[in-house]
């Protein structure tokens, strides 16, 4: 289908083809960090009704990096959502005033019920637990760069599965490659969904549930945390019985590969032991900043144009 025009609601609605395209004008514009004006007629509208740090700043970057103008808002205390107006009129206004609308919501299925309104493209910056498709495309173009490959590596995806939209769209992207294995490390409670496993196994994935991070640490090449978000359990009891459970440690992080890196779509907030930062393993903040080209790629393939 290419980019042109195109929604982006979920990681699976794209081919390897596409990221492929994707990644190489990331590459240019990672090379290349300057002042665009090929969306200079565009307005980028960023409809964030849920916190976001990395995911709002780097669009919003990367669009004024284009040339783009932006208009938005990070919460619902700031729209007429707050006053009662209803989501889908919202998003008509929207629609109504920018070219391009970037979403991010609580609920999931927002975005594409955004999408369902709105005439011009929507791409989903998160919603809810299911999907974060951006995050995704960011994650798997960090391990390329950081591998020259994404396929025949070994993943663990560690922490928050059932709940955690940016695990499970890592997860989700993986099969679109040839991974040897993933490794999905989490408590009990927090296994991934069964939609997420059915899609491994159509897909002819190769994978393994684990509890302890120490039991594939050393197989390993790609160690993928994330943070167990309280803000997602629909029960405080049952996010007080796994907080904590898992803490990446330098002396866990010895006993695997040497050329291991360890990744996590932030924020992070104890689940990486501190000294970890400063270590040969750790490339999240780098992780972090490739979210700047990516989006760059994204917008202007969503608007047709390329550097």
């Amino acid at each position: 289908m290419g980019f042109q025009g195109r929604d982006v609601i979920s990681i699976l609605d794209f081919t390897r083809n596409d990221l492929e395209e994707l990644f190489e004008v990331a590459d240019y514009y990672l090379r290349n960090r300057r002042a665009y004006t090929l969306l200079q007629d565009y307005v980028v509208a960023l409809a964030f009704f849920e916190p976001s740090t990395r995911t709002r700043l780097s669009f919003e970057t990367a669009a004024k990096l284009l040339g783009a103008k932006v208009i938005g808002f990070t919460s619902e205390e700031g729209t007429s959502i707050a006053k009662g107006e209803s989501l889908a009129d919202t998003i008509r206004m929207l629609d109504a005033y920018a070219d391009i609308i970037v979403i991010r919501h609580r609920y999931e299925g927002t975005a594409l019920f955004a999408a369902e309104i709105a005439e011009d493209p929507v791409i989903n910056a998160g919603d809810g637990k299911q999907h974060h498709p951006t995050q995704a495309m960011l994650d798997l173009y960090t391990v390329r760069r950081l591998f020259g490959t994404i396929d025949g590596l070994t993943y663990a995806v560690v922490g928050d599965l059932r709940y955690g939209r940016a695990a499970s769209s890592f997860i989700y992207g993986l099969t679109l490659f040839k991974p040897r294995k993933i490794y999905l490390v989490s408590p009990p409670l927090l296994r991934a969904r069964p939609e997420v496993l059915e899609t491994l196994r159509e897909r002819g994935v190769k994978f393994e549930e684990a509890s302890r991070v120490d039991d594939v640490i050393e197989d390993v090449d790609v160690l993928y945390v994330t943070r167990i978000q309280k803000e997602r359990f629909p029960d405080p009891i049952e996010y007080e019985r796994v907080k904590g459970s898992y803490r990446i440690t330098l002396k866990l992080l010895e006993k695997g590969k040497r050329e291991l890196k360890v990744l996590h779509p932030l924020p992070k907030v104890d689940e990486i032991e501190p000294a970890v930062d400063s270590s040969r393993y750790a490339a999240y903040f780098t992780q972090a900043s490739f979210g700047v080209p990516v989006r760059m790629a994204l917008l202007s393939l969503i608007a047709g144009v390329r550097p």
